[in-house]
């Protein structure tokens, strides 16, 4: 439970550092996040365009503000995977600046709904700008941990995430809470970054200095136990790019049982 609490603290510190700097630019100068950084590129990674907007294509960009893609610290685009359909109801786990949710509203449409979760009050604030910028009325925005979601059993239709999921300590524990709140058929589409099944500690710490402030990313093969010990079936795992020698930035799907 420390080591929880501890890393949940160092990426609330990240992030919320990367809202402030989002909703008044002036404090990129002055928030150094969890990586030391005098701005939002806290890795080589960052810097080499392997995160964040440049990731999202112009058309599924001019779907929501700037201020909503610049504030993206992802390593994909999960809505382009994700299949959605009107009427859905979809939850956003991390959801940051409110890119993916402000898409997936879009795309379930009036009769939708996507719900953004994050612990972090200063991007929950920026969101909810955002939203307010887009006109988006069908999202909700709540306050909580991937590890235990603020949300009832079987209450949303699909779970999509992007590059968040890798920050968490238990991580099991964040996908048995995605296939609770899934309902039967529901379905899980996430960006994540995957470790080569070679690495070892100081492949992790190289790699940690590369991606981000937390090691700690599981391999396709532990994904995918983990996602079947969560209840979780039809697994697929696929490569988009690499963000390090020994890590990739990969899309993620499953689906829950419909019985």
């Amino acid at each position: 439970m420390a080591e929880l609490t501890g890393i949940r603290e160092i990426v609330r510190a990240k992030y919320a550092a990367a809202a402030r700097a989002a909703a008044q630019p002036a404090a990129a100068a002055t928030e150094g996040g969890c990586c030391g950084s005098s701005d939002l590129i806290c890795s080589p990674a960052d810097a080499a365009g392997l995160f964040g907007s440049t990731l999202y294509d112009e058309a599924t960009g001019a779907e929501v503000p700037e201020a909503a893609l610049t504030g993206s610290l992802g390593c994909g685009v999960p809505t382009a995977v994700a299949d959605l359909h009107e009427g859905e109801t979809v939850l956003d786990l991390g959801s940051g600046a409110g890119a993916d949710v402000l898409i997936s509203a879009r795309r379930v449409g009036p009769t939708g709904k996507t719900i953004g979760l994050d612990m972090t009050d200063e991007m929950l604030e920026v969101a909810k700008a955002n939203a307010a910028t887009a006109g988006v009325e069908n999202v909700e925005f709540l306050k909580g941990f991937l590890e235990e979601l603020p949300l009832a059993d079987e209450s949303v239709d699909v779970v999509i995430s992007n590059c968040v999921i890798n920050l968490s300590a238990d991580k099991p524990r964040v996908l048995r809470e995605a296939a609770r709140v899934l309902r039967p058929g529901g379905r899980f589409a996430v960006s994540d970054v995957i470790a080569d099944s070679d690495l070892d500690e100081a492949m992790r710490a190289d790699m940690a200095a590369w991606t981000g402030c937390v090691a700690g990313a599981l391999t396709e093969e532990e994904f995918r136990s983990a996602l079947a010990s969560a209840g979780l079936d039809a697994i697929e795992i696929r490569e988009t790019h690499r963000v390090h020698e020994h890590a990739a930035a990969a899309i993620i799907r499953a689906r829950k049982p419909t019985n």
